[in-house]
């Protein structure tokens, strides 16, 4: 879950110093890891840089600004393998500091080649599984290697993940790399190349792109690309360029004090775009699922949630039952699945590792794969059978907040087609449900209008507690279970989540005067229980919060802090609820002196098992 970028310009390609290229690039990839941050630059030679610490707080020290080359690389890291410390930081060199590699990923056999490098006399300085690399390189080259086959070797030896960069000073002008499981993008400019984890690291200089795919490895120079297959040869890169319809303002923060408030108010865009890009890939999906004996929903934190949602969506309206579980649990299905059976993967980046490795096994036990993913070629839908895409533009804050919205806009779309194709929904009612969907991104703008002053006020008066929790029933519980993980991770506010009626097995132990609990309550059988759960937590003294149908007057009268809700089903309200939750969890992190961008302890994209 580190970011990397390497920049092959020549010498003047920029009107600024190579290394203040590197820094802005590094500033578009912190998202991924922000423990320390490093950097590499050849030019009349090898300069080497790194430090423990956010990139705002070491870049003095650093100074990216006072340095120049042709070639160069840079590093922010999210620490797997040592602490993160100034010599644990990357890029690690070999014995000669001639040769640099920068990392994503985890190197599984690290410890048996530190140990026989050791023993060729190579001397470590780190803690990390990364720093083999290197010496690897260096060891096979003192056998007449090129770097390329001493990289192609290299490759072969590791296992684990890994997205590599190298520098090497006996060939100046190129930056190596190689790819397995963690991502890495080519970006094609004129008279200057980049390789980045992610697209925004780039997009100001370029929106060519080249998405490398597992075992590719190669160069960039300042006017070439080579990419080779480790065991296929060579790559015709021509046919492989994308162009990425995102703008660079759509990769900053536009005026907004943070990513996440940013992407809140892009979700109207992206539920727009998404919904209007609807095609016939969700006709196949549904086809799919008629014919596979058992259905299986793989997905981690956010998306997991949103699986939750489909799973609900699948068997109301279409008669279909799904196994949802967390990407991290495979395990547990492996032996009872067949080449009948077929699985869904959700997963924002479509690099989430817990799920293409579950992906991967499945495959092996020759199921059939759906991904929903919002990354094109990404390795989650390129080892499916079938993509289906999101189309929510780049999501920079590590709290996923379109994310969701736009992958349950598809998981209901996909619900309602095989709804219609199961004869569960008759033609008009697929038709209403798909109306309504479509003017869902409306209702989301107006309830951003109409809420957000509240939901700041909620955030103000959250500051100062400890716990809280969220309690919905039917398709409400994996939306409040995805604004309890919201106010978990940016606010640092232990909130868990509970169908309401599982509330008196055991939670409500801990109701006290003022214990504050959010309710969810949508337009379906389940009012008059959820009122009764709002009693039983009011009678207990809870300071209780609603979203509630705008015309429950019962709900609204009974709750302390209640925030009337369009009239909609209960599945485009699944969409619509999760908004306000998000801005809660956003201002309640705001208030207490919070990055709502760079939770602690985590990462955008869990690239690592």
């Amino acid at each position: 879950m580190c970011g990397i970028i390497g920049v092959a310009c020549g010498r003047g390609a920029f009107s600024k110093p190579l290394g203040s290229i590197i820094k802005e690039a590094l500033k578009q990839l912190e998202y991924r890891g922000y423990d320390s941050v490093g950097y590499a630059v050849i030019g009349e030679s090898l300069i080497l840089r790194k430090a423990a610490g956010k990139l705002d707080d070491v870049a003095g020290k650093l100074n990216f600004e006072g340095v120049d080359g042709f070639v160069g690389m840079g590093h922010t890291r999210w620490a797997t393998h040592g602490s993160p410390n100034d010599i644990n930081a990357h890029p690690h060199s070999d014995c000669t500091g001639r040769i640099v590699v920068a990392h994503n990923g985890i190197v599984q056999n690290y410890l048996e080649l530190k140990e026989w490098l050791i023993k060729k006399g190579h001397i470590f300085r780190s803690e990390t599984d990364t720093e083999v690399i290197p010496h690897l390189i260096e060891e096979l080259k003192s056998r007449g290697m090129t770097t390329l086959d001493a990289l192609r070797r290299t490759v072969k030896t590791l296992r684990g993940t890994f997205a590599i960069l190298v520098l090497d000073l006996d060939e100046p002008n190129k930056i190596f790399f190689a790819r397995y499981v963690s991502p890495l993008i080519i970006g094609v400019g004129e008279g200057v190349n980049f390789i980045a984890s992610d697209i925004p690291a780039f997009l100001k200089h370029t929106n060519r792109v080249l998405v490398l795919k597992d075992g590719e490895l190669g160069y960039v120079s300042q006017k070439t690309v080579y990419v080779e297959h480790v065991e296929r040869g060579v790559v015709d890169v021509s046919r492989r360029i994308r162009i990425i319809d995102w703008t660079p303002s759509m990769a900053m923060k536009g005026g907004y004090p943070h990513f996440m408030l940013k992407e809140i108010h892009e979700q109207p865009m992206a539920l727009r775009t998404t919904i209007n890009g609807f095609d016939e890939s969700l006709d196949k999906a549904a086809e799919m699922i008629m014919e596979a004996n058992n259905v299986f929903i793989a997905a981690c934190g956010t998306s997991y949630h949103a699986a939750l949602v489909g799973e609900y969506a699948l068997a109301k309206l279409a008669g279909r039952l799904a196994h949802p579980f967390i990407a991290s649990e495979y395990t547990k299905y492996l032996n009872a699945i067949d080449e009948n059976d077929l699985l869904i993967a959700v997963s924002q980046s479509g690099e989430t590792i817990d799920t293409l490795m579950a992906v991967r096994k499945f495959k092996g036990r020759g199921a059939r794969v759906i991904a929903v993913s919002n990354v094109v070629d990404s390795a989650i839908p390129r080892d499916s059978d079938l993509p289906i895409y999101t189309k929510a533009g780049p999501e920079i804050g590590v709290a996923a907040t379109k994310t969701f919205t736009t992958q349950v806009a598809v998981l209901l779309e996909l619900s309602y087609r095989l709804g219609l194709k199961t004869g569960r929904l008759t033609k008009s009612e697929y038709l209403d449900l798909h109306r309504e969907l479509t003017m869902v991104p409306k209702v989301v703008s107006s309830v951003i209008r109409r809420y957000e002053g509240h939901c700041k006020e909620l955030g103000r008066r959250l500051k100062p507690i400890t716990s809280m929790y969220y309690l919905s029933r039917g398709v409400g519980v994996p939306v409040a279970m995805e604004g309890a993980l919201k106010l978990k991770e940016i606010s640092y506010i232990h909130a868990e989540a509970y169908p309401a009626g599982e509330s008196k097995h055991g939670p409500i132990a801990l109701i006290e005067r003022g214990f504050p609990t959010m309710f969810l309550a949508f337009r379906d059988e389940y009012m008059e229980a959820i009122l009764g759960n709002v009693m039983e937590m009011k009678a207990r003294g809870a300071y209780t919060i609603g979203l509630v149908p705008e015309d429950s007057s019962k709900l609204i009268e009974k709750l302390d802090y209640p925030l009337k809700m369009p009239y909609l089903t209960p599945y485009a309200a699944s969409i619509v609820y999760v908004v306000p939750l998000q801005l809660i969890a956003y201002y309640a992190s705001v208030e207490r002196g919070l990055d709502p961008d760079k939770p602690r302890n985590l990462a955008k994209t869990v690239t690592v098992e």
